[in-house]
């Protein structure tokens, strides 16, 4: 079995925050990512404050077509960081029903 690292950072990306401010966030996250070693697992456990929106038209490999309501800035982030990380958002995989 393999190590277990455990990774904490402020993970509160609040709606409301100046524009800049998220940017930054991010920028950090991404700094983050890429100082882990090629191979590991890393799962991010959190409430980005994001709404990824319903449908995976032109996402297909980074989330399912489960999302709710429309995708705002903060959706769209997760979504992009998502995708420079080779990520998936996997909530959106499943229906709240439970069916896939």
């Amino acid at each position: 079995m393999g190590k277990t690292k455990e990774l904490t950072m402020d993970l509160r990306n609040k709606v409301g925050c100046e524009l800049e401010e998220k940017e930054r966030f991010w920028s950090e996250l991404d700094e983050v990512m890429e100082s882990i070693p090629t191979g590991e697992r890393v799962v991010i456990g959190a409430d980005f404050n994001g709404h990824v929106g319903e449908g995976n038209t032109g996402d297909e490999e980074v989330r399912g077509k489960f999302g709710v309501k429309e995708r705002n800035l903060e959706g769209q982030m997760v979504v992009d960081f998502a995708k420079r990380m080779d990520m998936g958002v996997v909530n959106t995989f499943f229906s709240e029903e439970g069916g896939a």
